[in-house]
């Protein structure tokens, strides 16, 4: 997956309508050939068809319309004049249709010889009527099933998006029930235990309080865990913090994800180095580049142009860490005198394989394409005179050998090859051989750029009419030569591209669903951090708190304790996937006790209006973390949270003094997360400090965008 932000409008999301394209163009390649021979009806052929291949007229199909196939047919061949291989049409649509409609199409290619004997009497002209007609079918058959199969597999993608999100969710849901599900209930024992007996309460929450802190490391563990497969947060954190510290920001983000282990070091680096560039307030310019290589590696460049001191040790051991991980981490100078952190670490283990290729669209393609390459040559060979036969079937046999050998890609040798089997045998054949060129205009359409492939195209059709004409060919002959060629290289030109198409929707669905599994996750970070967290330092400092408190007044913090692991409970499933509505009230209320509790006095004041719930949720979380800043980043004496509802928009407001002057909030991703939380909403985050004071103010708009 690209990081960053990707509208599913990508050419692949337009397959469905390329497929019916594709499958329409060469079914009206087919009905030109009629067409051009003075068959009307092939226009009524060709209508009909298309019941088959547009979803809009897909309700007609049935009996009704195999009958008027029928009709539209033998008007054709019997009223036109048309050849019998019209009804192929016919043949192919039985082919398509449900039981018991497929066994009729081998009686239509017996009706259609019969036809054609009593035709032509030679066993040479009835033959080939023969072929064409059932060529024409088996192509109608597989172009339609090839549209269909690339409809499914466009169809199903979020389907599949969707499973591989609820796989991932029930395997969150279980990881986190095996610690911090057990630490939670641990917690809830341990604090009935303690108001069921008293003189057993300080033995009692000094066990608790252990599981507190082993359920908050796990708790920190396991969002550290599911934040590593991507930068994302850690790029939306440092953008945030260098913009609120005055830092032009530009950040641009190329790599590939799930980053994997390397997630973690790549994050740590761009954290500290922009801390330090925050702290050292020098910079008035950052920018912040990853890509990843061909290889698989990862790289990461940090350029700034603020000052450094010779005993700069801002990076601690990352280095070594990186050399650890087998990677390079350097800094220097740019040309331009920038100060530049560059690192480089190895990707995610060997990169996923390539989606294989759907092996019913691959399978019916190479097929179809073998019977199209074989009933074309024995075509042609039937015009020849019997001498020339044995090197005719040679040249024929190594064309068709090339084609199916070289399926999966093109090659300039290859094509430079089938290139001289297309012109050289004219000398030595005649214009029967003319009918080969289509064979070369198919590849010449799947070997270059569209800009390129069909003015190629164009010149190999033409070559055909042009040879024709020098040839002395009759005209009616060289017309049908020349639309033969086009015909034939759309045919072999469809059946390759659709079953491409296939298989290039097999690799968005295996893309898609690694997108939605990497965002499932860093959802669950998010929430592990913003909520999880908060509440396991709630119920620690709680804890703290009881455990040096008389016994009647540990009471009512043990009962507090209780309601915080419910609600870490509740948490807890939200995380795993499951909706959560919070309440701003609520949650002030449970700021003010927590903050109380830490002894900092509190002063809530809230003044907003009525909010859609989803808005409530986002502030709610933003509450959370606001106070787990100021409980964990500051000696804060005095804490004021305040919302108001004016010019359209919610506002919440917490500020606190007591902030630590030059310490860094390594390790941080709150900025990140409510950024990316608030952004959901139209919202925005800002953050501002002055001297010892710092503010947090979080904007959402009075309705929420659907």
């Amino acid at each position: 997956m690209r990081a960053g932000v990707r509208a599913w409008t990508r050419p692949e999301s337009r397959a469905p309508r390329l497929a019916r394209v594709i499958a329409v163009v060469a079914l009206a390649g087919f009905a030109s050939v009629y067409l051009v021979a003075g068959a009307p009806a092939a226009v009524a052929v060709f209508a009909l068809q298309l019941v088959h291949v547009l979803p809009a007229l897909r309700r007609l199909r049935g009996p009704a319309l195999l009958v008027a196939q029928a009709i539209a047919g033998l008007w054709g061949v019997l009223g036109d004049g048309a050849s019998v291989g019209m009804l192929g049409f016919l043949a192919g649509s039985l082919l398509l249709s449900p039981m018991p409609y497929p066994p009729l199409a081998p009686a239509v290619a017996v009706a259609v010889t019969a036809i054609a004997w009593l035709r032509y009497g030679e066993p040479p002209a009835t033959a080939d009527a023969a072929i064409t007609m059932v060529l024409i079918a088996l192509v109608i058959y597989g172009l339609t099933r090839l549209a269909e199969r690339v409809e499914q597999l466009h169809a199903a993608r979020l389907a599949l998006a969707a499973a591989a999100v609820t796989e991932e969710r029930l395997r969150i849901a279980a990881e986190l029930g095996d610690g911090l599900g057990r630490g939670l209930a641990g917690i809830g024992a341990g604090g009935r235990i303690a108001l069921a007996e008293p003189d057993r309460t300080a033995e009692v929450i000094g066990e608790v309080l252990g599981t507190a802190r082993r359920a908050l490391a796990d708790a920190r563990a396991a969002a550290a865990e599911y934040r590593a497969m991507s930068l994302s947060p850690e790029l939306a954190t440092a953008r945030a913090m260098l913009s609120s510290a005055g830092v032009a920001a530009r950040v641009r983000a190329r790599h590939d994800e799930p980053l994997g282990p390397a997630g973690a070091l790549l994050a740590a680096v761009l954290r500290a180095t922009v801390t330090e560039v925050v702290r050292r307030a020098t910079a008035t310019s950052c920018a912040v580049e990853t890509e990843s290589e061909p290889d698989g590696t990862v790289r990461l460049l940090i350029v700034h142009d603020g000052t450094r001191t010779a005993e700069d040790e801002s990076l601690g051991d990352l280095p070594r860490r990186v050399a650890e991980a087998g990677g390079t981490l350097t800094t220097g100078l740019s040309p331009e005198g920038r100060h530049t952190v560059t690192v480089t670490l190895p990707g995610p283990g060997p990169a996923a394989p390539p989606a294989r290729e759907d092996p019913r669209s691959s399978a019916l393609a190479f097929a179809l394409l073998a019977a199209v390459l074989v009933g074309f040559s024995v075509k042609a060979l039937l015009q020849l005179p019997a001498p020339l036969l044995p090197p005719a079937a040679a040249c024929l046999a190594l064309i068709v050998f090339m084609q199916l050998r070289s399926v999966s890609g093109r090659h300039m040798r290859s094509l430079a090859l089938m290139a001289v089997l297309t012109y050289v045998p004219i000398l030595f054949f005649g214009g029967v051989w003319l009918g080969v060129a289509g064979f070369l205009a198919g590849p010449v359409l799947l070997a270059f750029p569209q800009a390129v492939a069909w003015p190629l195209a164009g010149l190999v059709t033409g070559s055909v009419a042009v040879v024709a004409v020098v040839l002395g060919t009759p005209p009616g002959t060289a017309v049908n030569l020349t639309v033969s060629t086009v015909v034939t290289g759309l045919v072999m030109y469809g059946l390759l591209r659709l079953a491409q198409l296939a298989k290039e929707l097999q690799e968005v669905q295996q893309e898609l669903a690694r997108s939605a599994v990497v965002e499932e996750r860093l959802r669950a970070a998010r929430d592990l951090h913003d909520l999880l967290g908060h509440s396991m330092a709630a119920i620690l400092l709680k804890c703290e708190l009881a455990r040096r408190l008389p016994q009647e007044r540990a009471r009512a913090e043990i009962e507090d304790v209780l309601a915080m692991v419910e609600r870490a409970e509740i948490d807890m499933r939200s995380v795993s996937g499951e909706r959560h509505e919070m309440s701003l009230t609520a949650e002030a209320e449970s700021a003010r006790s927590v903050l109380a509790a830490a002894g900092i006095e509190v002063r809530v004041e809230l003044g907003h209006d009525p909010v859609p719930a989803e808005a409530e949720t986002v502030l709610s979380a933003v509450l959370r973390e606001a106070v787990t800043n100021v409980l964990r980043h500051s000696a804060a004496r005095r804490c004021l949270i305040t919302t108001v509802s004016e010019d359209g928009e919610t506002r919440l407001r917490v500020s606190n003094d007591g902030v630590r002057g030059g310490e860094g909030r390594r390790g941080s991703a709150g900025i990140g997360n409510l950024t990316t939380r608030l952004a959901v909403l139209d919202g925005s985050l800002a953050v501002a400090r002055a001297g010892d004071r710092f503010e947090l103010e979080a904007r959402v708009p009075a309705a929420v965008p659907a």
